[in-house]
């Protein structure tokens, strides 16, 4: 069975390629929801025209669907609220110099 603390740190293999901090401890993910094997995650990116968007979000669907218990991934990017820098885990804002 999954667990929200397992997809985490899957998640936490997750780099936007600009940035050497990992997608969650960045504040890039909203909320993860797991029902019966089907796992919904809401996200956002660092800004929206990120040439990189599809790379993240295919590379998050695809470690959670390697996780033992999931049958169905589905990733949803939003908007809102807006990603700002307050996000970012206070360790991560160290190693970006913040």
């Amino acid at each position: 069975m999954v667990t929200k603390d397992t997809i985490v740190e899957t998640l936490k293999e997750c780099y936007d390629p600009e940035i050497p901090i990992n997608i969650v401890d960045l504040g890039l993910i909203y909320d993860i929801a797991i029902e019966k094997g089907n796992v919904s995650v809401k996200m956002t990116l660092t800004a929206r025209g990120c040439p990189m968007s599809r790379f993240i979000a295919e590379n998050v669907k695809k470690r959670i669907e390697a996780l033992d218990g999931v049958d169905k991934v589905n990733i949803q990017m939003v908007w809102d609220p807006p990603w700002t820098p307050e996000r970012i885990d206070p360790e991560a804002k160290k190693i970006l110099g913040f």
